[in-house]
């Protein structure tokens, strides 16, 4: 016999026979292997609570203010370890945008308390490491080895991030950064509790979701996380309008022009509009946030 067609005989006899033991080991039991790893990639939809925009009221009330339509496409790619499913260790990269707007509140700006009166907007990309833990109650009771392991687990997670933000607004059909404009004051003498923000800050995301183990190699899940910020500024709104006249001790060229016009766009509204330092410009007792629906998608190895 040709040592070909002995080959092709064995792989026909011997490598279905192991194929089919692992599908029927890893999917009712565990692996032999109390940890496995897990490699994949998510589709999302990012969004924000911020001063600015939202449906109604004072904004930022939680689920009752999500505007829908700024929903942004986000992405991430992500590894993980577990130990025996139950609990795992995720370390992932978000890249997404958030953007919101004060026109978007012209069908009820009765309501709105001169939110979209106020007329700002702005829109940011954003860029996320972090790194979170993930319990997933209904495999712990599935610890000794042997016990059959549920296909669907609903899962809580949290952990820590670091991301980067640059808010922008849109002036003359351009796109401006708003951080170095110092729009409430940021670093000036007269505003000495007002310090310039940093753009690449630490967040805490949480989160809660459910995963399908489609196959033994393959999951699915559907995740929502938010982000606990410890800045106001996502959206370079927080506090009161300062006096216009202090730009032009701070900025020069078109950093103050673009200043002079970004602070207070209520002229656009309302031509006879005269500013007015120390009126709100923003909530400072909440800060802002974002947060993600994900669909993920990993391979189980």
């Amino acid at each position: 016999m040709k040592t070909s067609t002995l080959f092709l005989i064995l792989f026909v006899l011997i490598v279905p026979r192991q194929a089919s033991a692992q599908y029927d080991f890893s999917d009712e039991l565990y692996y032999d292997h109390p940890i496995t790893y897990e490699m994949g990639a998510s589709v999302a939809m990012m969004n924000c609570f911020t001063d600015l925009g939202g449906k109604k009221g004072m904004g930022k009330n939680f689920y009752k203010d999500i505007n829908f339509s700024n929903s942004q496409i986000a992405g991430s790619v992500f590894f993980s370890t577990f130990y025996k499913y139950a609990i795992g260790l995720r370390a992932e990269a978000t890249f997404g945008k958030v953007k919101a707007a004060d026109n978007s509140l012209e069908s009820v700006k009765s309501t709105t308390f001169g939110r979209y009166d106020r007329n700002l907007s702005f829109q940011s990309n954003i860029i996320e490491v972090m790194l979170a833990l993930e319990i997933h109650p209904l495999y712990f009771r599935s610890y000794k080895q042997g016990h059959k392991i549920p296909r669907v687990s609903p899962y809580l997670m949290g952990g820590i991030g670091f991301f980067s933000f640059n808010p922008q607004a849109r002036l003359d059909g351009q796109m401006v950064d708003l951080q170095p404009l110092r729009t409430e004051g940021q670093g000036f003498a007269e505003y000495p509790d007002r310090k310039p923000y940093k753009l690449k800050q630490f967040n805490i995301p949480f989160g809660l979701g459910i995963k399908y183990k489609a196959t033994p190699l393959y999951t699915v899940s559907f995740e929502c996380v938010s982000r606990m910020l410890s800045t106001d500024y996502l959206d370079d709104v927080s506090t009161t309008y300062i006096d216009p006249n202090l730009f032009s001790h701070y900025l020069s060229g078109s950093q103050l022009d673009n200043a002079l016009k970004l602070y207070d766009r209520q002229k656009e509204l309302d031509p006879s509009h005269v500013p007015q330092p120390g009126y709100e410009r923003g909530n400072a007792a909440k800060n802002d946030s974002y947060f993600t629906f994900n669909l993920k998608m990993s391979f189980v190895f």
